[in-house]
């Protein structure tokens, strides 16, 4: 008697339509937006609808851009990403079905030399064939980290006493993958 192997299907991440953004307030009245302009990833699965997928991302730190070169400079200082030291952030997880198109991501992710578990919202936005024959899928994934379990801790007060760096993080992700 045979018995059947699924065979995972392997998707990429396509880096020209994908986006790492983050926000997080800035003297607790305003918000600064952020992005990593350079990561990679792939996602594997045995399933149709991506669940149970196995999901493998890794962010350069030193891609991070806020628009404002000493800005930019300082978060990847020690007092933040320390990214000479620390050049990647890295996370390891599986995508979870919760209903319809919403599923949850859940998984380890290490920052600096900590790492913390983490669970993100995602909503699957479907498959389609682009114009060329290839295979794509999309999710938008949402989330927050406190910076600070991950040893992301410089700060200042201001006068009133409020954080100069809230320590909150916001995750938006917009993912494309093509089909290996």
């Amino acid at each position: 008697m045979e018995t059947a192997v699924a065979t995972k299907t392997k998707w990429g991440i396509d880096p020209t339509h994908t986006e790492v953004q983050f926000k997080v307030k800035h003297l607790v009245i305003s918000t600064v937006t952020g992005f990593f302009k350079k990561f990679s990833g792939s996602v594997e699965t045995d399933s149709k609808d991506f669940d149970g997928a196995e999901v493998t991302f890794s962010i350069d730190t030193n891609s991070i851009e806020t628009n404002q070169a000493d800005r930019d400079g300082h978060l990847k200082s020690a007092d933040f990403f320390a990214s000479e030291q620390y050049p990647t952030m890295n996370f390891k997880g599986e995508l979870k079905k919760v209903s319809g198109s919403d599923y949850k991501l859940v998984g380890p992710l290490t920052i600096r030399e900590t790492t913390k578990t983490v669970e993100l919202a995602v909503e699957f936005g479907g498959i389609m064939v682009d114009p060329w024959g290839n295979t794509k899928a999309g999710f938008e994934i949402n989330g927050k980290i406190n910076r600070k379990d991950f040893g992301l801790s410089w700060n200042a007060l201001t006068e009133a006493g409020g954080m100069v760096v809230s320590e909150e993080v916001k995750l938006h992700l917009n993912v494309e993958l093509a089909k290996a």
